[in-house]
């Protein structure tokens, strides 16, 4: 099969032939047609968090079922599925918890512990993030895999398998948002776009939608902000005190991975509000936060995972919004290229401007 292989970080990709293995017990193969790009590639790619090289990325993706091992019952070969990076047991204290993101014995899984994937040596090539979605093909463990109906395009589909469980989620699983609360976005791309929809669909009555992008904050009225500041232009806290008649956010996301941002997060909050951590800053990456103010006025700092998603269940319900109307999925997508092309939309995802480029893998 073709994939968009990772030899150095910071350097083009380059388009190969590699092999794939057939699925194990609890193990699924992937016929892949798309696969977005998400800012967490961008970070892998330039080795801000290290990692086995060769490599190949990519998680944000959708296909169809080809085979299946001994055990998988809940999809079979033939069904349009969304292919996510949560790799979970099913059976520890976190996934009985419902919280299979952070499920804590996924490195014991057989697909963990040896890649599935091999160069034309036999040389073993990574499997970025759990899924090595930058290629035509993917063999993943069966908890990663959520059908999703056959009339739903995959370019759409994907987006559901990262970006918009994670911003949604982190609304309506992390946070818990309450109808009428007041919710401030710190970044407004793939992810943060993403928070917006769900902030409208929580009942949110007042959406402040950041971002130093002109162009996201052009699009963020259309995915529900009621107001957007340009932290380029503008004092952000002195705007946000104005829209708030003084009272501050009740809840702050920040989908940048930038310290800047989460100190920021904190000045925005009212007393008992909430500060929600979406964005992965570089590996050390350290904040410099007003404690004694955090517990005086009550504050909470939530971290979440790619939105306290429990797939088999989120990906579904966001599915059901889709058809309803009342989440956004096509207006994610900025521009869609075939896999040769994928430097190009790389390099798109990295100038900033683009909310969600689209590999296409059947093409």
């Amino acid at each position: 099969m073709r994939a968009a292989v990772c030899h150095a970080f910071g350097a083009p990709l380059q388009i190969e032939e590699i092999s794939i293995r057939p699925p194990g017990p609890g193990e699924v193969g992937v016929r892949l047609h798309a696969c977005a790009i998400c800012h967490s590639d961008l970070s892998f790619l330039h080795g801000i968090w290290g990692g086995t090289l060769p490599a190949v990325y990519g998680h944000e993706a959708a296909g169809v079922v080809e085979t299946i091992g001994p055990g998988v019952h809940h999809v079979s070969p033939g069904d349009t599925v969304a292919v996510t990076l949560v790799r979970s047991c099913g059976r520890c204290a976190l996934c009985l918890r419902g919280q299979p993101a952070l499920c804590e014995e996924w490195p014991g899984l057989p697909i963990s512990k040896e890649s599935p994937l091999a160069d034309a040596t036999g040389a073993a090539v990574h499997q970025g993030l759990r899924t090595g979605g930058f290629a035509e093909h993917a063999l993943v463990d069966s908890s990663q895999v959520v059908g999703v109906p056959a009339d739903i395009p995959p370019d759409r589909a994907c987006l559901l398998a990262c970006g918009v469980i994670t911003g949604f989620g982190a609304i309506v699983n992390t946070a818990r948002v309450e109808a009428g609360s007041s919710v401030g976005v710190i970044g407004t791309g793939g992810v943060g776009m993403n928070v917006v929809q769900g902030a409208v669909v929580a009942g949110a009555t007042s959406i402040v939608a950041v971002d130093v992008v002109a162009e996201k904050l052009t699009a963020a009225p259309r995915f529900g902000a009621t107001a957007t500041v340009d932290a380029r232009r503008e004092d952000v806290p002195a705007a946000v005190d104005r829209l708030t008649r003084g009272k501050g956010l009740d809840y702050v996301f920040v989908t940048a991975g930038v310290t800047a941002a989460v100190e920021q997060g904190l000045d925005l909050l009212r007393r008992g509000g909430a500060l929600v951590l979406i964005g992965m800053p570089p590996t050390g990456a350290t904040a410099s936060l007003d404690v004694e103010r955090i517990a005086d006025q009550g504050l909470r700092i939530l971290g979440s995972k790619m939105g306290s998603t429990r797939p088999q269940l989120d990906i579904p319900y966001l599915v059901d919004l889709y058809r309803q109307g009342r989440l956004l999925l096509d207006e994610l997508i900025s521009e869609r290229y075939p896999l040769a092309e994928i430097n190009a939309a790389v390099a798109a995802a990295e100038q900033g401007e683009a909310l969600r480029p689209v590999v296409l893998l059947d093409r």
